[in-house]
């Protein structure tokens, strides 16, 4: 089991949220679980390797 961190938000009616490591793709949800089962949708379509060319952020350790 891996987790997961994400920021989420409440949008008048919608909850919106993305995932911390693909800020760049953001999903949505009438409750705060359908934007969690989404968010778990869009981590498997960006982690399959069938969507090209997917920014995610990293670290770097400077010494």
């Amino acid at each position: 089991m891996k987790t997961l961190q994400y920021v989420h938000w409440q949008h008048e009616t919608m909850w919106l949220g993305y995932l911390v490591e693909f800020p760049d793709y953001w999903t949505q949800g009438e409750t705060r679980e359908d934007l969690e089962e989404n968010l778990k949708d869009l981590y498997q379509e960006l982690a399959s390797g069938r969507i090209p060319e997917v920014r995610q952020v990293a670290e770097l350790r400077i010494a």
